[in-house]
């Protein structure tokens, strides 16, 4: 006779929900849930909900067929929302919040992954808990709820019966936590181990990734700053910039200066030299390579502005000598 699952995991999927975050949840309970990687769901269960019945769009344009249009909150140990894409199209159906409410009233734990934290605090159902949020989103969440603070440098935050989590790979170690708590370390450790991820990490380990430099609240402003951050190999030039944004560049530059402290010209290579250090701090990439990653013509050039900004070489930042000689 089967075993009944000892970690039951329902799946909301938002539409243009991110396919890797969802995929690397999964893979963890399924992973932990048998022998090896045969894959039964013998020690976990997961199910993908949807109040529709219908296929549901991930934001890369692959679809999720959900395994049942019928559920009760008794059925699952925890309910997780996978979120993606911050657009009117990404809410979920009136049903599938009203199912959300059951489990909050029944004592289900929710669990929100991506941007699965601003659907339950839309929802109404984050009430006095602390969230985790990319950093990358950091600011999305500051405009669409003002007055809360969320966290965005852990990979995730677990506030009684609210988990939260950052996203992508630390998805994975979201659902590693869980597995470790309902099935035991061995079998967190298990899963990762087959998924090549390095080690658990708990969750007050840090978000990889850059910092957001420079905060604001102007929407023409962070539009400016997302083009800069989304074209590092390739810096689109001051008036590109401008008028992709349907403004002068003088008019451009005024109000850089006046909010951020800084010009566009100046900001788009902190950005850049910021990645850069990211760069050389957390991979074995060359000189060279982290130049033309960062959008620097060459070795000599990313050397040159960044002993200027940091006062050190890339090579001496590299080797931990801060000290320049």
């Amino acid at each position: 006779m089967t075993p009944a699952p000892r970690l039951r995991i329902g799946f909301i999927l938002a539409p243009n929900f991110t396919l890797s975050a969802f995929a690397n949840f999964v893979d963890v309970l399924r992973l932990a849930a048998d022998e090896g990687d045969r894959s039964r769901p013998i020690h976990c269960r997961w199910t993908v909900l949807s109040h529709t019945g219908r296929a549901i769009r991930s934001s890369c344009g692959v679809s999720v067929t959900p395994d049942t249009d019928h559920a009760n909150p008794g059925d699952f140990d925890y309910v997780v929302v996978v979120g993606g894409l911050i657009d009117d199209k990404a809410r979920l159906a009136k049903s599938e919040i009203a199912f959300l409410k059951e489990c909050a009233k029944a004592g289900i734990p929710l669990v929100g992954i991506c941007t699965g934290a601003f659907i339950l605090y839309r929802a109404g159902l984050m009430q006095d808990r602390k969230c985790c949020v990319s950093w990358f989103h950091h600011n999305d969440f500051m405009d669409q709820f003002e007055g809360l603070q969320p966290i965005s440098d852990r990979i995730f935050v677990v506030d009684r019966d609210r988990l939260t989590s950052s996203g992508g790979a630390s998805a994975a170690h979201l659902a590693a936590f869980l597995v470790d708590r309902h099935l035991g370390r061995s079998a967190a450790r298990k899963s990762l181990n087959i998924m090549i991820v390095d080690g658990r990490a708990e969750g007050d380990a840090p978000q990889p990734g850059p910092p957001m430099i420079f905060e604001t609240r102007d929407p023409l402003l962070r539009r400016a700053l997302a083009m800069m951050q989304d074209n590092l190999g390739a810096p689109l030039s001051i008036e590109a910039i401008a008028r992709r944004l349907d403004v002068s560049r003088r008019s451009l530059e005024r109000r850089f200066k006046a909010q951020i402290g800084v010009t566009p010209a100046q900001a788009s290579v902190e950005i850049r030299l910021t990645h850069a250090t990211y760069m050389l701090d957390h991979s074995d990439a060359s000189v060279a390579k982290i130049a033309d990653a960062t959008g620097f013509c060459d070795a000599s050039h990313l050397t040159s502005v960044f002993h200027d900004a940091r006062g050190i070489t890339p090579a001496k930042w590299r080797r931990g000598d801060r000290r320049e000689t």
